[in-house]
C-alpha cells in the first residue's frame, strides 16, 4: 500500500463525506497488482479508509471508472 500511495495517482477527490475530505488513489503493488486506496487526513496523519482491487463493472481499467 505504501508504494501505491507514494507512486500512485489521485483519481477522484471527495468533499466531506462524514469522515472528512478524502481521495481515491490508484496505484500498483510491488507485484504489479492494481489497487485503489481511499485516504483522508486526521490532524497531521494520513488515514487509510479502505483498500480494494478495482474490477469490472465499476472500473473498465484500474485508472478508468465505468460511467454507464
Amino acid at each position: 500500500m505504501e508504494e501505491a500511495i507514494q507512486h500512485g495517482i489521485i483519481l477522484e477527490q471527495y468533499a466531506d463525506t462524514g469522515r472528512g475530505a478524502c481521495c481515491l488513489v490508484a496505484g500498483f503493488t510491488s507485484e504489479g497488482k492494481p489497487i485503489h486506496i481511499v485516504i483522508g487526513r486526521k490532524a497531521e496523519q494520513v488515514v487509510i479508509i479502505t483498500v480494494y482491487i478495482p474490477t469490472p463493472p465499476k472500473f473498465i481499467t484500474p485508472l478508468k471508472r465505468n460511467r454507464s
